[in-house]
């Protein structure tokens, strides 16, 4: 396979101004790579935004390496999947694409795959599971980034293929494939930053943090309701203070996701339970600081305990900053780090199944209860051993001989693992499996399908057809209303309402060439299917919305 497309609506591969989140940094770091390492000579990027190739060409094939062929098109672009085989999107959502698919009948001519980067949102959920009864097939994949996530997943489908059966008798409950392929990081850049000596001394001295002081780093969003409450890292780090011949400084890079109000509760959180501990506020929106703070720290430490953490990004930026990690036992890093080899895991203890936790789903199911509400509530009934934690950090802080041998050995952990080529590797395994399943598959049914679109999501214009006293005919005949030209149309381009969802009709040019016929029909009229004749297939049902819109602006009459 030497073609790829992508369904990335935001088009560039630079994250959003502001407040960076986790999926997003993922997903342009994974395509960056596929472009870097995948070996692919032309890749298509499907967008929402009117970027042009040649404006991100330059991001996906820098300049000095091979330069390849870059092409975009819409979101609802099918011709470009269907000429790679593949279309890969950094989101678990799969059924919509399905359909989409479906609409041109090209159920079998191209792949859909999607990456999982959490399963906590209920939403979420309903969509990774919405594969069930959308088109997709076992060509299909739903990438999972850790096996806690990919066991999560395959019990879900269970679940809801035995529902299947159970209500609808169901014969077949196809899923899409779960792999396991981990998120990846830049393992030679993340080194180099933690390497940087000027860096290091330079925010060390800014922090008042001394060379025999150990500086425990937290990297990620300060959010108690979808990262982690911050009580367990405080006593941890005020305990380990207390019990070490070495003084810990506490750093905690990121933002806060509701500003100064969430600052104020970490602030009250720190003085309350952590009062003789420096904590010091750094801004994760910064990638300089970020950087100094990858070089300036020791250990760095994560006691997540929320849901919404489903891989766990920053311990293996950590590790391949050759940094010890101390984290929670919690799914992927469970997965990524070695209890005693790259640092430690601290034991997690979460509430059992029951009445509480239904009535918080059913809170969130309607509506009474916010999603953040939802993923807090349950992470504020999660427990991280704050005695092991303080344990962990004590050992470490004593000991710059087993800092730098953790930490070597989490580095060489995440360049076998984890390092972009690596992971790219697997994805091209998955693509090629993928396309030999296709085209090995036994035939599902040849089009026209009876059912084309998802019954609930149909085209709008046939769906409330019966809305209007009729809708627009092959045979219904056309003309310019009484004194119009084809020169009044320019006047109303300046009304701004008249000029919205000028996606869905003709361009200007053949807008034009519409009046100028039905100009020269005058009384006579001209059918629909007149008008559209001479135009190509694809372009017809863009010139009858054109027509109508026309009789909407008062130029057309088909009465």
């Amino acid at each position: 396979m030497n073609e790829l497309s992508l369904f990335h609506p935001p088009a560039y591969l630079r994250p959003p101004e502001g407040q960076p989140f986790g999926k997003d940094v993922a997903n342009i770091g994974l395509f960056s790579a596929l472009a870097r390492y995948g070996g692919y000579e032309r890749i298509n990027v499907l967008r929402q935004l009117p970027v042009s190739a040649a404006d991100l060409a330059p991001q996906f094939f820098p300049e000095g390496g091979p330069q390849r062929t870059l092409a975009t098109g819409s979101l609802a672009n099918t011709t470009l999947p269907r000429r790679s085989g593949m279309l890969l999107r950094g989101a678990a959502s799969l059924a919509e694409l399905a359909w989409l698919r479906r609409t041109v009948a090209a159920d079998r001519q191209y792949s859909l795959v999607g990456v999982i980067h959490t399963t906590a949102p209920p939403f979420v959920r309903q969509q990774i599971a919405a594969a069930s009864t959308a088109p997709t097939y076992p060509w299909d994949a739903l990438i999972c980034t850790s096996p806690s996530v990919q066991e999560a997943m395959q019990a879900m489908f269970d679940q809801q293929a035995a529902w299947l059966v159970e209500r609808f008798g169901a014969k077949t409950t196809p899923q899409p494939q779960l792999p396991l392929i981990p998120l990846g990081v830049d393992v030679d850049r993340q080194a180099a930053l933690a390497a940087d000596p000027q860096a290091r001394a330079a925010l060390r001295q800014q922090l008042g943090v001394a060379d025999e002081d150990v500086l425990v780093l937290w990297v990620g969003r300060l959010s108690y309701f979808e990262k982690a409450f911050p009580q367990s890292m405080l006593q941890a780090v005020k305990q380990a203070s207390r019990t070490s011949s070495k003084r810990l400084v506490l750093g905690l890079a990121g933002w806060f996701p509701h500003g100064e109000a969430d600052q104020n509760l970490y602030q009250q959180a720190a003085t309350t339970l952590a009062p003789d501990v420096q904590v010091s506020l750094l801004n994760g929106s910064d990638p300089q600081l970020v950087a100094q703070a990858w070089a300036a720290a020791d250990v760095f430490l994560s006691l997540v305990d929320n849901v919404q953490e489903t891989f766990g990004l920053a311990p293996v930026e950590a590790m391949a900053a050759a940094l010890p990690v101390v984290v929670s036992d919690w799914d992927g890093y469970r997965y990524t780090v070695r209890e005693g080899v790259d640092g430690f895991r601290i034991p997690t203890l979460i509430s059992p199944a029951g009445e509480p936790g239904e009535l918080l789903a059913h809170y969130h199911s309607l509506e009474l209860a916010t999603y953040q509400a939802y993923a807090g509530a349950v992470a504020q009934h999660t427990a991280v051993h704050i005695a092991q934690a303080a344990a962990a950090l004590v050992q470490l802080a004593e000991s710059a001989d087993l800092r730098r041998q953790m930490g070597a050995a989490g580095q060489q952990r995440a360049r076998e693992l984890f390092d972009w080529p690596v992971v790219v590797g697997q994805y091209n395994a998955l693509f090629a499996d993928l396309a030999e399943r296709r085209s090995h598959a036994a035939p599902t049914g040849e089009p026209p399908f009876q059912t084309r679109m998802q019954p609930g999501r149909g085209d709008p214009f046939a769906d409330f057809r019966g809305f209007a006293t009729t809708a627009l005919e092959p045979s219904l005949r056309l003309k310019c209303s009484p004194g119009v030209v084809a020169g009044d149309l320019q006047p109303l381009l300046a009304v701004q309402l008249n000029q919205l969802y000028g996606d869905l009709r003709a361009s200007a040019a053949e807008t034009e060439r519409l009046l100028q016929r039905l100009a020269v029909a005058a009384e006579l009229g001209v059918s629909v299917q007149e008008l559209l004749s001479e135009a190509e297939a694809p372009r017809r049902a863009y010139l009858a919305n054109t027509l109508v819109w026309l009789a909407k602006l008062g130029l057309v009459d088909w009465l």
